[in-house]
């Protein structure tokens, strides 16, 4: 295991799932419950300095369990070193805590994953569309069970042969 990974799993043992290495980078796997804790940890100690958030995304498994799973590039600018943090979310209960209090830049990413795909972000402070129109109700266009056609779109255009 690297050095990070056993460092992280030994500050946040309770979040902590699972380490490996792909594509030459570190991808550590998180309960949901312990993400925020872990990512705190992650920003605030010095051996770790993960100081910024790069990127927020999250991915669609619509036929596993839990379906989402939530993904953060963290990088360390001081250490020069990236570190992938995953964490799953299960469709029944669509939420997982915002890390914008750890990173601001966290924020109008938190919005996208939540305007695409539907996941809420505890405590999020203006968790609101920024993609989609406020009153846009049909769905989230990035899950896999969104038709590809979208909702209704079909009904506003005359398709018959003139």
């Amino acid at each position: 295991m690297n050095d990070i990974a056993l460092k992280i799993k030994e500050l946040c043992p309770d979040a902590f799932l699972a380490s490996k290495i792909e594509f030459g980078e570190l991808t550590v796997t998180l309960k949901r419950e312990g993400l925020l804790s872990a990512c705190r940890t992650l920003h605030d100690d010095s051996s770790l300095d993960f100081d910024f958030i790069s990127d927020i995304c999250s991915v669609d498994f619509p036929n596993e369990s839990p379906r989402f799973e939530m993904v953060y590039q963290l990088y360390s600018i001081g250490q020069n070193h990236r570190i992938r943090v995953k964490a799953r979310v299960p469709e029944e209960d669509c939420n997982i805590d915002s890390v914008v209090d750890v990173w601001q830049g966290a924020n109008f990413m938190e919005r996208e994953v939540y305007d695409m795909m539907g996941i809420r972000f505890n405590n999020h402070p203006d968790l609101r569309r920024i993609l989609m129109t406020e009153d846009y109700e049909e769905g989230f266009p990035l899950r896999k069970d969104f038709p590809v056609e979208g909702f209704g779109w079909r009904d506003q255009f005359d398709f018959s042969e003139q």
